[in-house]
């Protein structure tokens, strides 16, 4: 059966992980997928990425991030999809959203690549949202 929203799969299968305490996930593979997390893993939400293969199949092996503390809290406390398969949301560079007052962030997908908010309102260019994290 075929995914019909990957994007959303991905942050799905990461705060799935991440409630249940996981250290590390598995989700497959693409180009759109690794780009994200490498916008992730600059902004210090995940630690680290890579690619991989897992019962002949290309997969990203994810590792997680938890904030050091007495309890385990997760680096990413929620991720909210925007633009989606049947929706999508495009903005220019006045429009581009601030998430939670700049305590999150929006991630866009641009002519120049994925990047953060602050990133395009910088760069001077808008795009599609891809989602909020924070």
């Amino acid at each position: 059966m075929a995914m019909t929203d990957p994007i959303a799969d991905l942050f799905i299968r990461i705060m799935n992980a991440l409630r249940r305490g996981h250290s590390a996930v598995n989700v497959p593979t693409s180009k759109l997928k690794a780009h994200i997390l490498s916008v992730f893993k600059a902004e210090g939400f995940i630690q680290d990425w890579a690619s991989a293969t897992v019962d002949g199949h290309p997969v990203l092996h994810v590792e997680l991030r938890y904030v050091p503390g007495r309890e385990k809290k997760p680096g990413i406390e929620g991720i909210k999809r925007i633009s989606k398969p049947g929706k999508r949301v495009y903005v220019g560079t006045s429009s581009i959203p601030r998430v939670m007052g700049g305590l999150g962030v929006a991630i866009l997908s641009t002519s120049k690549g994925v990047m953060t908010d602050r990133q395009a309102r910088h760069s001077g260019i808008g795009g599609e949202v891809l989602c909020h994290v924070w």
